[in-house]
């Protein structure tokens, strides 16, 4: 699955994360003041609060782009001569892109948060009747409010392209490298749905959860400080009381809750899911030998398969009922845990400056971070398919020691 698209996976990834954390390390630990040297101007913490699309022009930002590409290529070159793999010009600078224009798809997030404050805050302000609020600066701020949206439409548009190609590519690579071997594979249990099917539906789930793994860590990366920063709102949370960086606690201790519960009820899953794949190849395979030979796919051998078959889908189901239940029951609770722990806030909001805008920047800004910590909560059933795939590849692989690195 991996050596067949990445140079050299375990050596690969390894690398990656350890040249990740170093550029990392450079970047806070004064980097991210370089670009001034390249008249990129001087980076603040006040380019955080630029509102409109004017976000994505400030030094902090074009320093970054910058900085990232430069790093991607020291990477990427550095590979080149280290291994000749014919994939790599997709699976290393291809994997870059696709990291960036995720990365600038949650800046848009921070972009649009960034407006949140003064818009609501002007209609809080027209509402009450607490100042003059001119119709025309509502109109400027919807029309930068329109700039920012038309950008993630296409960021979206061309991050969808990417992925797509990219993904078939990988399967590209899978199918070649398993055809080269075929003459070993043929003979395996299922090779041809192995080779067809399983790969495709790997490429598909890898498109999904890729995808939504790297926008779950960069929205972290990009939403933790904002939440934090706002923390300095929110004094008291219920039944907790004052404790540091209120906001960001909660957000992580209610994410890790309901991630631990889900795969407490759902570790079964995996398995079951493992056991239908190879109950379905079977049944599978003796109607497909019966297409050719009068004495395969009698009334008996079949109907015990497809009792096989009966009986896992029943044990599916009953696992998925109160593994649903428990989900449902979390994500009905998180949709007003936010509100509930910002009630005291709420109340004494015209006494610490707890404005409307200001709400609205938290429970986006508390939405984006709590959201990225359940990751494994909103994709958890794909995670068991993508599971039950991979110990099938694996162990297809397996059998015949393809597995190299």
């Amino acid at each position: 699955m991996f050596q067949s698209f990445f140079p050299r996976p375990r050596l690969f990834f390894s690398s990656a994360l350890i040249w990740t954390v170093i550029a990392a390390t450079v970047w806070y630990g004064g980097g991210q003041q370089w670009g001034q040297y390249l008249g990129l101007g001087v980076a603040s913490p006040a380019d955080g609060q630029v509102v409109g699309i004017a976000y994505f022009a400030t030094p902090t930002f074009l320093w970054f782009s910058a900085y990232y590409f430069i790093a991607v290529g020291l990477f990427g070159l550095a590979w080149r001569f280290c291994s000749d793999n014919p994939w790599q010009l997709w699976s290393v600078f291809g994997s870059a892109i696709i990291i960036f224009t995720t990365f600038f798809d949650v800046e848009v997030s921070v972009a649009i948060n960034n407006w949140r404050r003064p818009f609501f805050d002007d209609v809080q302000n027209a509402l009450s009747g607490n100042a003059v609020v001119h119709a025309v600066d509502l109109y400027l701020l919807i029309g930068q409010f329109a700039e920012i949206a038309l950008c993630a439409m296409f960021l979206f548009v061309v991050t969808r392209f990417l992925v797509s190609h990219w993904i078939f590519r990988w399967r590209t690579a899978m199918n070649s490298y398993y055809m080269s071997h075929w003459q070993k594979l043929r003979h395996t249990e299922g090779a041809a749905q192995r080779v067809q099917e399983d790969t495709m539906r790997f490429a598909s789930v890898i498109e999904g959860l890729g995808i939504s793994l790297v926008s779950a860590i960069m929205t972290l990366i990009a939403f933790l400080p904002v939440l934090w920063g706002l923390s300095k709102y929110v004094t008291t949370l219920p039944l907790v009381g004052e404790i540091p960086a209120p906001l960001v606690s909660a957000a992580i201790v209610w994410s890790v809750f309901g991630t631990l519960l889900l795969a407490l009820v759902g570790i079964k899953l995996p398995g079951l899911e493992f056991h239908n794949q190879r109950v379905e190849a079977a049944y599978r395979k003796e109607l497909v030998y019966g297409e050719d030979h009068e004495h395969r796919a009698d009334p008996v051998t079949v109907r015990e398969l497809f009792g096989f078959v009966r009986h896992n889908y029943f044990r599916l189901y009953w696992h998925y009922t109160y593994f649903n239940v428990f989900r449902g029951l979390y994500m009905q609770a998180d949709g007003i845990f936010a509100i509930a722990i910002l009630i005291p806030t709420i109340a004494a909001g015209a006494t610490i400056g707890f404005t409307f805008g200001v709400l609205q920047q938290v429970l986006t800004a508390f939405g984006q971070v709590s959201g990225s910590f359940q990751y494994l909560v909103d994709a958890w059933t794909t995670i068991i398919e993508l599971l039950s795939i991979y110990k099938r590849l694996r162990a297809f692989e397996s059998s015949v020691s393809l597995i190299t690195d």
